[in-house]
């Protein structure tokens, strides 16, 4: 065998050894969630047993515990309406922030930028004082509303900052032909502009959606009825008693919320780096 086939066999078998490794490692916890979920009790709470395999036969108590006795299922539907809703005023209100002060000539531009993106950095843990006021004055208190309302405040300001950059990215040329060739200023940039930046708006809508689904402090504080939980805050809440863990209901909580967001990130990831790596350094 020829020098140079040796080598490309080994580089391919590095190659092929290195990429097996990434992929069981990210599958790892996929796949404890999923054997955790379909154990029975005394096997989880056994030290002596193998915690990678099933010791015992496989059981639905878990799930059972899940949907028959939580309200897993409104939590879900909750999540999603929230979600749904926030990413519809972020990309309201982002897009067309992000492509005005992507085209705002000057210092002025960039520095309403920058201020911008600042304000996604306070934590929210000061905030959720002065918004709990603004959600009781509104009488929203124990509403998926205040949800909806108070979580485009940290979104918008990231998301808007993301697009700025994004937009800076595509040239001023393409609009100005559209706009030769008849089309508005809105017009260029409903037909030119948002086409190209598909990659920038899906990294938005995927960023908006999963923050709402891991937000805990402000869901926490403004939700108090248990039929209008979120996923994040009603899993914990219910299943998680004092001391005592319910292991096999959590880790089933957890895999049925996370694999369609996991999901979504593999199915779009070209296009999600891509708007994060040429909207934030551009």
């Amino acid at each position: 065998m020829r020098r140079g086939s040796v080598r490309a066999l080994l580089g391919g078998g590095a190659h092929f050894g290195l990429l097996a490794a990434f992929v069981a490692f990210t599958a790892f916890p996929f796949y404890w969630m999923l054997v955790t979920m379909f154990k029975e009790t005394s096997d989880l709470l056994n030290p002596n047993n193998n915690p990678f395999l099933f010791n015992q036969p496989p059981t639905l108590e878990h799930l059972r515990v899940l949907f028959g006795e939580t309200l897993f299922g409104q939590w879900l539907l909750n999540t999603a309406f929230v979600g749904v809703l926030v990413v519809a005023i972020t990309l309201l209100l982002a897009v067309p922030a992000g492509y005005s002060l992507a085209r705002l000539t000057g210092r002025l531009g960039e520095q309403l930028g920058i201020a911008i993106f600042l304000t996604y950095l306070v934590p929210p843990t000061i905030l959720f004082i002065p918004l709990s006021r603004v959600v009781a004055t509104l009488g929203l208190q124990d509403s998926l509303w205040s949800l909806v309302l108070v979580y485009p405040s940290f979104t918008v300001p990231f998301c808007t900052w993301l697009l700025m950059g994004f937009f800076k990215a595509i040239p001023r040329d393409l609009e100005e032909a559209a706009m030769i060739d008849g089309y508005s200023r809105f017009g260029a940039f409903a037909k030119v502009v948002i086409p190209i930046s598909v990659a920038g708006v899906l990294t938005v809508v995927i960023f908006s959606f999963t923050l709402v689904m891991q937000e805990f402090v402000y869901a926490l504080t403004f939700i108090t009825a248990a039929r209008r939980f979120t996923v994040s805050v009603g899993v914990p809440t219910f299943l998680v008693r004092g001391d005592v863990y319910f292991w096999g209901s959590l880790m089933g909580a957890c895999f049925i919320a996370s694999v369609p967001i996991a999901v979504l990130y593999n199915f779009f990831l070209d296009r999600f780096i891509s708007g994060f790596t040429v909207g934030a350094v551009k």
